[in-house]
């Protein structure tokens, strides 16, 4: 493991002083997959498009193409013909995670309905369960839905990490594990953050696939 890392901090040294943690994120990350998990992303703003980006990475290939073993292929061939194992051949292996953004009937319902600083608390007590991990990522670390959340999480048995800045909010206080990057400027922090879900997602690519 590193490799990926140690990519992402040569470029950007300044993020060295979180890599023991953003090791510890891809190990828990990598157990968990393996074990069955899933893994869940929220944020507001600016880090709710990340929480949408990192899904990306995670559902489909990112540098690997994460093609179906051939005894896929073979199940589709055998039930839908030579077309239908073409077209799958297209199709790529991903890891199961979810950006609790992409319900907005459910949130916006929510939130006039109930309370919406709650709506991420009530999707991972209906979709986590214990072993999943949730990442909440708040630039000033103080984003009331994303605290709710990690209390939701926690009664659910789900291992939180809240990826931040240094302004050290109210957020911290509720997450198992904290990836501060050294800025206290939003749009600083949202640049930082790029290079650590990027080089996240690529080793945790590399160990679930084999692409050593």
């Amino acid at each position: 493991m590193s490799r990926w890392i140690d990519e992402a901090l040569r470029r950007y040294p300044a993020l060295e002083v979180v890599r023991p943690k953003l090791e510890e994120m891809v190990c828990r990350t990598v157990e968990m997959y393996r074990n069955g998990g899933t893994f869940f992303v929220a944020g507001n703003g600016g880090s709710a498009a990340d929480a949408d980006h990192i899904c990306g990475e995670l559902l489909k290939g990112f540098k690997s193409l994460r093609p179906l073993p051939a005894e896929e292929l073979d199940k589709w061939q055998q039930l839908f013909g030579e077309e239908a194992r073409e077209k799958a051949a297209k199709l790529q292996m991903g890891l199961p995670a979810v950006s609790l953004l992409s319900h907005p009937g459910f949130i916006s319902a929510f939130g006039n309905d109930v309370d919406g600083s709650l709506a991420f608390a009530q999707q991972l007590l209906a979709l986590g369960k214990k072993g999943d991990i949730f990442l909440g990522i708040s630039t000033g670390g103080g984003a009331e839905n994303i605290k709710y959340a990690f209390m939701a999480a926690k009664t659910a048995g789900i291992f939180t990490i809240l990826l931040t800045g240094n302004k050290h909010g109210i957020c911290e206080k509720y997450a198992d594990l904290v990836i501060d990057v050294p800025e206290s400027e939003t749009f600083k922090i949202q640049e930082l953050h790029l290079p650590v879900y990027h080089a996240f997602c690529l080793e945790v690519e590399d160990a679930i696939f084999g692409n050593r």
